[in-house]
């Protein structure tokens, strides 16, 4: 892999850190509005439970949209400053790519969540939304550093081992949409449910709380990093890319191919 300085990297694939930051601005933008609905008098009467259910669905469901989307593959979906550590540490990123992927998710977590106070107004900064900012629940600060680490962990074990297997590769994107809703139902009574930095910095900040902010700032790169030193270790099958969902039809950035045409017949060849 090809060692490039910041300026080549921005000019050659800023497209890519776009489209991270656009991922990232949507899945906040869900976020805050399912949030906001599931506590209209429809959802509310189903209850804590039934409310989870519907913001997994609508949270869930945004997440696998954007993998299997065209911009996500053509990123590589991270959406996530743990997931794109997690392939630097694996040798799948350029370190530029990485940083620049990162601060692209950052910004967008914080585009995203201000769109959505702008457009739904006041509800957004106050109570019970507040900025659907994430602080341990009643277990304690022990249960909610155990319960990101865990849950960051199994995720990327799980994206891992099936982007590792080429006819189980296209599944990573419904296994990673099955994961996050099953943790929005059952685990974000724990810790709030993160698994992502960049989504709670994008709360923290203009809610002013950073009450146990390192459990979401540590534990989810700590368990994704793990997850892979694990895969490597076993020698389990691990993805040879940095894309969730890999392709011909759109380039790549990360392993060095992009589709061409020659007399009307698709292939790739290395790109820049």
């Amino acid at each position: 892999m090809r060692a490039a300085g910041p300026v080549e990297a921005l000019r050659a694939h800023w497209p890519e850190y776009l489209i991270e930051a656009g991922g990232v601005a949507t899945i906040l933008f869900v976020s805050v509005l399912a949030s906001v609905f599931a506590l209209s008098p429809a959802v509310a009467a189903l209850g804590p439970f039934g409310q989870r259910v519907f913001a997994g669905l609508c949270i869930a469901g945004t997440v696998v949209l954007l993998i299997y989307s065209r911009l996500g593959r053509q990123s590589g979906a991270h959406f996530n400053p743990a997931v794109t550590l997690t392939f630097l540490r694996l040798g799948r990123m350029r370190r530029w790519d990485a940083a620049f992927y990162i601060a692209a998710q950052v910004a967008g977590g914080m585009a995203g969540i201000h769109l959505a106070r702008s457009l739904l107004g006041e509800v957004v900064a106050r109570p019970p939304i507040r900025w659907i900012v994430t602080v341990p629940g009643k277990e304690g600060v022990g249960s909610a550093f155990a319960a990101e680490l865990f849950c960051a962990f199994l995720l990327m074990s799980v994206l891992l081992l099936l982007g590792g297997v080429p006819r189980l590769a296209k599944l990573t994107g419904v296994a990673a949409g099955v994961l996050i809703f099953t943790y929005i139902v059952f685990e974000s009574p724990i810790s709030g449910f993160s698994l992502n930095p960049a989504r709670s910095f994008a709360s923290a900040l203009p809610a002013h709380v950073w009450m146990a902010f390192w459990i979401y700032l540590a534990a989810p790169p700590l368990g994704m990093l793990f997850a892979a030193l694990l895969n490597v270790r076993a020698r389990l099958p691990r993805m040879a890319c940095a894309k969730l969902i890999h392709d011909d039809t759109v380039r790549c950035i990360h392993c060095g191919f992009k589709p061409t045409r020659r007399n009307g017949v698709r292939s790739l060849r290395p790109a820049d």
